[in-house]
């Protein structure tokens, strides 16, 4: 695993105070299990993401993936009759504890979802709404700032800085999509979960999505769940294959795409089902 030397990450309030260290995993999965009533969706799942790097959860559809991603900042809870199991260690500390503040942890871990649903509201709003609900922001100059650079940050801003006031939905997908990406980034996460993220975009949105992710690397930690094997080969360093609620098989993207150790990788990257 490969240590980080990017900027070090603001404080964060899943980090046990104290020592100071930190390790380069930032979400660790320790058999994590997934129940919808009797259906069982996922089976003991244990896996690692390293902090600021890029990885890819692929397989066939209904294998899992969307349902781990949505593990990772507590989604699954707005689920009826979804029950977690197991350990999910962010920073160390287990998120699924139940004195976790959930919208804490959300604003920690962000999404951006498979189509792009900017508020029904203006731009700035969007990107606003965040910052102001959970007072991040102390004056109306901060929260300009705060706009202006999260749009920056989501390569939108030159597209956009003259018609603030304009409504988000009013944008092309791919702005969309990109506004999305600007309002989760507003509350200063340090993981940014994407599910799908261009799977409604046409190929020039997707290659600035791809873009834009490979930049975001430099400061977050992102985890992207992705059909498109080539999109995974592209934009991540590690990838995990799911297949039937579990991972088979988790490493370095090249080595998954090249040499991979499993039969089952190996049949689902060169086509032979999936």
């Amino acid at each position: 695993m490969m240590t980080s030397h990017n900027n070090e990450p603001q404080a964060n309030p899943f980090v046990d105070g104290g020592s100071g260290s930190r390790s380069t995993t930032k979400f660790a999965a320790k058999d994590v299990t997934v129940h919808y009533g009797e259906n069982q969706a996922l089976f003991p799942i244990n896996l690692d993401i390293p902090e600021k790097q890029v990885t890819a959860l692929i397989g066939p559809s209904g294998c899992g993936k969307s349902t781990f991603l949505r593990c990772l900042n507590r989604m699954n809870d707005i689920i009826d009759g979804c029950v977690v199991g197991g350990q999910i260690l962010l920073d160390g500390r287990n998120i699924n504890d139940p004195k976790v503040d959930v919208v804490q942890l959300r604003a920690q871990v962000g999404m951006v979802f498979q189509k792009p649903n900017p508020f029904p509201k203006s731009i700035f709003d969007n990107v606003s709404y965040g910052p102001k609900i959970h007072g991040t922001v102390a004056t109306a100059s901060d929260l300009d700032d705060v706009v202006e650079n999260s749009l920056r940050r989501a390569s939108l801003w030159d597209e956009v800085k003259d018609r603030l006031q304009d409504p988000g939905t009013g944008l092309s997908g791919g702005q969309q999509q990109r506004l999305c990406i600007a309002r989760a980034i507003a509350v200063e996460p340090e993981v940014i979960l994407m599910d799908e993220p261009c799977s409604s975009l046409d190929p020039i949105a997707t290659a600035k999505i791809e873009e834009l992710i490979n930049e975001l690397m430099q400061n977050y930690t992102i985890v992207i769940v992705t059909h498109s094997m080539q999109q995974a080969a592209r934009v991540s360093q590690r990838t995990a294959f799911f297949h039937l609620g579990k991972v088979v098989e988790i490493g370095n993207t090249q080595q998954i795409f090249t040499n991979p150790k499993d039969h089952r990788t190996q049949g689902y990257i060169t086509g032979r089902y999936g």
